[in-house]
């Protein structure tokens, strides 16, 4: 169809733009750094293997992940993108980091050279016309900047954004077939079109939506698209269907392609914002800035490294600051913006609300986040740990419990636990403000007394019986601690009955413990007898299992809140730490006919590729042989994180995996977050500085520090002799220097009967 000027515009008549376009930067631009922190982060770790990362652009914690998508659903495609393919269909607005179920990968848009039939029937991709091969020597990536030259069209497309804005570049051969093609319909993994529109506005401007199904069984995106030049002719597909004159196509996969004049320039620019709530809102989320892809790329660059400049670690070795520098970053990547320029936002009921005070924020993997990644974000972004707490009482309003994994501001209940809780715990405990914590408590409160995933059989027996739940073990374990997270809270508010209660309730996992094997076990309901067979080794994905993604090995060390009592009920610190020797020691075969395929990472049966596994190596401390625990993070670093596209052994999950070794990698872990204790493991740098303020930073030095010198030796703490195995939150926030001396052998006097 040809383009004819002077389109009717519907909805966008009218549109006053007085939003300040600096609301559309992730942060306000600070002077930067003399370092280039961005140079040792490298997007491509984590998009081989089980990482399940993108390498395409984002800010930090932006509204828009712009990033390649190959185009197969399979598992180790979940974020659209996988290191080991070579074909594109194109780029997309909306991505996941490191999760192990695909969803999102909306308002796909690929540049092409040549008109295509956009009727054809597509049942995979290698039906799809418009793809092209890529080679990852015409690929790069850096934080807030993504390119690669499509072999099939000649065609270098170049990807940056701002927090709601992306920014695209396509730089075509000269006097070529300058055509973009706008696909709604082709959907991957769990993903499917459940309606689209596509409207040519003016001569520059496309608008639509596209709603879906998938993980997030609500999902709509609206969407404006403004390109550099006048739309010359374009061509609109309502699923197998040409519409011929007509400026909107509307149905369950709505296509276009547009063309544009090739005479003058052989670049085109385009700008793309979504939204949640409508394409008015998409319209004003649109960046209203008249600037070039160039200074675009590069404010998002200096965005990334004063982030990034947040902590500083000192070695000669690069490769180690370019797995340090790039966790940091992954640890950024989510949760992400979800509330528009103007604060409204989509809730699964289709409610709109505003987030009058805040920004709202979805993404929330907590199952995985809130060991370390939520722990860390309290040193790196504080102001983001404020919004997600707000967001989460929002979405209690409307289900009237707090979210367990939300998307696209959908409740998907992935995932066991309800691990908002720990996250309000720590932060309280830890001093953020900004929400009300009576209104917190009330949400924890009830959430812990409802009867929905098993709370019913919780509250009837103290624990979950195996025969009325599957992963009854976990549920359990896990469920214990949210209590004993609610008992903190309610005990610093003064409401002594409620601390009492759930005070109690935390010594669920009492129930599970099997003190003849060493292990937590699935009990019936009459309490009389564990569930037989057993094999500490086997696995069962969901369906019959007692354990969520994993077996007895990895889920019977989860009391992070009681570890102490744990210790006596297997016997002592002796009986204790020879189970945990034998956990890293054993035999990595694991065993069952649906054995879960999260279980990576194995050392012994230790499986550092999922959460379960991360707190268990800083065990030994609480046994009096910290040495042990200085050994084994060490390996773990050494053996489960590396420079190359294979270089996370699991799911990258939202931030944690990044966030273990961020943590880990300056000698510290919390542990059991909501406690605002941080166990002391083995520094890998000379020198970490965590910058708590301006005025204030925290600094660990590791004096001898080296592949071979991973045991502390001795320590001091501003200048004072250091002599255990915790350091709390609040001496961290008040600065200072934590100095070990690190030697060869373990020195096993030290840190002892602390």
């Amino acid at each position: 169809m040809k383009f004819i000027k002077h389109l009717s515009i519907v909805f966008l008549v009218g549109i006053a733009f007085s939003i300040n376009s600096c609301e559309n930067h992730t942060n306000e631009i600070k002077k930067s750094p003399k370092i280039d922190f961005t140079k040792f982060v490298d997007p491509f770790i984590g998009t081989g293997g089980h990482g399940h990362t993108y390498p395409g652009a984002t800010v930090p914690f932006g509204m828009l992940q712009i990033s390649p998508d190959n185009g197969i659903s399979s598992w180790d495609w979940c974020s659209g993108y996988h290191y080991s393919d070579s074909i594109t269909i194109g780029f997309s607005h909306l991505h996941l980091s490191g999760t192990g179920i695909g969803d999102l990968a909306d308002i796909r848009l690929m540049p092409i050279n040549k008109k295509v039939d956009l009727a054809a029937e597509v049942k995979t991709r290698n039906d799809i016309p418009y793809k092209s091969l890529y080679s990852h020597n015409e690929e790069k990536a850096s934080p807030g900047y993504y390119s690669v030259q499509l072999k099939d069209f000649n065609i270098k497309a170049e990807l940056t954004s701002n927090l709601r804005t992306g920014f695209h570049k396509y730089t075509f051969e000269e006097n070529d077939t300058q055509s973009v093609v706008l696909d709604l319909g082709f959907a991957i993994n769990w993903d499917k079109t459940t309606a689209s529109k596509i409207t040519v506005i003016d001569e520059t401007t496309i608008s639509g939506f596209r709603h879906s199904t998938g993980w997030a069984k609500n999902q709509k995106v609206f969407f404006v698209v403004r390109f550099s030049k006048p739309i010359e002719k374009y061509e609109l597909v309502n699923g197998e269907t040409y519409k011929t004159d007509v400026t909107t196509v509307e149905g369950e996969k709505a296509f276009a392609q547009l063309f544009f004049n090739s005479e003058n320039t052989n670049e085109l620019s385009v700008k793309v914002a979504v939204s949640s709530v409508s394409e008015k809102n998409a319209l004003e989320n649109l960046s209203k800035e008249e600037i070039s892809f160039e200074t675009v790329k590069n404010e998002a660059s200096e965005i990334w490294n004063n982030n990034l400049s947040n902590i500083t670690v000192e070695t000669d070795n690069e490769d180690l600051k370019t797995i340090f520098y790039t966790a940091l970053y992954h640890t950024q990547v989510a949760p992400v913006t979800f509330s528009d320029v103007n604060k409204e936002f989509r809730k699964e009921n289709d409610e709109i609300v505003k987030a009058e005070n805040y920004t709202a924020y979805s993404t929330l993997s907590l199952w995985d986040t809130f060991r370390a990644e939520h722990p860390l974000l309290i040193f790196t972004a504080q102001d983001k740990v404020t919004d997600i707490i707000n967001t989460m009482l929002e979405y209690y309003q409307t289900n009237k419990i707090l979210p367990v994994w939300t998307l696209y501001g959908n409740e998907t209940n992935t995932m066991t636990g309800y691990h908002s809780i720990p996250v309000i715990t720590e932060a309280y405990i830890k001093g953020i403000k900004g929400f009300d914590i009576k209104k917190a408590y009330e949400a924890m409160k009830t959430t812990m007394m409802q009867d929905k995933r098993g709370l019913n059989h919780y509250k009837k027996y103290g624990y979950i019986p195996h025969n009325l739940l599957d992963e009854s073990v976990t549920i359990t374990l896990e469920y214990a601690y949210n209590d004993w997270c609610v008992a903190q809270i309610a005990k610093e508010l003064g409401e002594e009955e409620d601390y009492t209660y759930f005070m109690n309730r935390s010594k669920a996992y009492e129930h599970l413990f099997d003190a003849e094997t060493g292990f937590m076990r699935g009990k019936n309901e009459a309490g009389t007898a564990w569930k037989e067979p057993f094999d500490p080794k086997f696995s069962a994905h969901r369906v019959g299992a007692e354990y969520t993604e994993g077996n007895a090995w990895q889920h019977s060390w989860f009391v992070l809140h009681d570890v102490e009592n744990l210790i006596k009920m297997h016997g002592g610190e002796v009986k204790f730490t020879d189970k945990l020797q034998q956990l890293f020691t054993e035999s990595s075969e694991i065993t069952g006919n649906d054995v879960s395929a999260d279980i990576t990472g194995l050392i012994g049966q230790y499986a550092h590729g999922n959460e379960p596994s991360h707190h268990i190596a800083y065990m030994y401390n609480f046994a009096n042989k910290p040495w042990k625990t200085q050994y084994w993070v060490r390996e773990i670093l050494k053996t489960q994180y590396n420079t190359t596209p294979n270089g996370l052994s699991g799911n990258e999950d939202c931030g944690q995996m990044s966030a273990w070794y961020v943590f880990s990698a300056m000698g510290l872990y919390p542990y059991s977050p909501a406690s605002g204790e941080y166990q002391i493991g083995s520094p890998l740098f000379e020198t970490s500085t965590i910058k708590i303020s301006e005025e204030i930073s925290f600094t660990i030095k590791a004096e001898n520090v080296s592949d071979e010198n991973m045991y502390i030796q001795s320590a001091t703490f501003n200048g004072k002799e250091f002599n255990r195995t915790s350091i709390s939150h609040k001496e961290i926030q008040q600065g200072g220097t934590l100095q070990f001396v690190m030697g060869n052998t373990p020195n096993k006097n030290w840190g002892i009967n602390n």
